[in-house]
């Protein structure tokens, strides 16, 4: 297990060999590994980092609005409302690595531009070690790993959390002192609910991901889970008051886990799982079934895609 306090110094002090005297952007997207990659950049670099928060559009509800109170004292905070261009990138994707590559090529494409503009030639990410194993095994790319275009243009990519599994990068959130919010926060995948959409990406896909991830957030929280979310799979028939429709189905996932790597689907109990179908279904017409997966990993990947 990693040392909280001597990783620290250690990743401040790497920080500042490889970005030297120039300036670097971070891709911050609120959760827990791109928040410690962030804190320990701007504890090393302080105003010559430019923090960007890039609102693809696939994010979970009321995310933007988090990063704004959460990251306020950052002066150089910059958010990029980028929705419009990732979805069109991803118009007619349905294959999952493709999806992924077109999510990184749009991402890089994203912080080129911002680090054109401040005089930047460094990126921070907050990469964790799963990410990198994943990749390099072909489980899947990460947008931030395997997902990246060949060349990208950048004198460097700094990743201080590259070697940590996610409990280890919590531990260092504490130690920073990281709000609660953002050091126990449940893991959120980087393309975002992009991988909870079986299939092309559209904004009627993800406003119901979105919705179904929030309420499966909402009811699942006493029971602890490491990741819970909905998933948009397709369409089947159902009914809604005396009319008979073809609705999407939403996949529950809830498991434990150490670090990702391998997980257990959950136990939840039957009330539970009943009041989440009864308030996806209920808010939102356009759902006619809701499932529970029951798959660990392996065989299964925690996400969909």
């Amino acid at each position: 297990m990693v040392e909280p306090e001597s990783f620290i110094e250690d990743a401040i002090d790497e920080i500042r060999q490889q970005v030297g005297d120039e300036k670097a952007v971070i891709a911050l997207s609120g959760g827990v590994d791109s928040s410690v990659a962030a804190a320990l950049a701007y504890e090393a670099i302080g105003d010559r980092l430019i923090p960007v928060y890039v609102d693809t559009g696939l994010m979970r509800k009321g995310e933007t609005e988090g990063i704004r109170e959460t990251f306020a004292f950052m002066n150089s905070l910059r958010i990029i409302e980028a929705q419009d261009r990732f979805l069109a990138a991803l118009a007619g994707v349905t294959d999952p690595e493709e999806k992924r590559n077109v999510i990184g090529k749009q991402f890089i494409d994203e912080f080129e531009r911002e680090a054109t503009e401040a005089g930047a030639d460094y990126l921070v990410q907050g990469t964790i070690y799963p990410d990198r194993i994943e990749s390099e095994g072909n489980i899947k790319s990460h947008h931030n790993v395997g997902g990246l275009p060949e060349v990208v243009d950048f004198e460097g990519i700094v990743e201080p959390v590259r070697d940590l599994y996610k409990d280890e990068v919590r531990e260092v959130a504490r130690a920073l002192d990281l709000e609660e919010v953002v050091s126990e926060r449940m893991p959120f995948p980087g393309p975002g609910l992009a991988v909870r959409i079986v299939g092309e990406v559209t904004r009627e896909k993800v406003d119901v991901a979105r919705e179904a991830c929030h309420v499966v957030e909402e009811e699942t929280a006493e029971h602890d889970p490491w990741q819970a979310f909905g998933a948009v799979l397709g369409k089947a028939t159902g009914v809604k008051g005396d009319n008979r429709v073809h609705g999407w189905v939403v996949a529950v996932r809830s498991v434990e886990s150490r670090d990702g790597m391998t997980a257990r689907a959950q136990e939840l109990p039957w009330e539970t799982l009943q009041r989440i179908q009864s308030r996806i279904t209920g808010e939102n017409d356009t759902v006619a079934r809701v499932v529970y997966d029951v798959t660990h990993k392996p065989p299964a990947t925690i996400e969909y895609e």
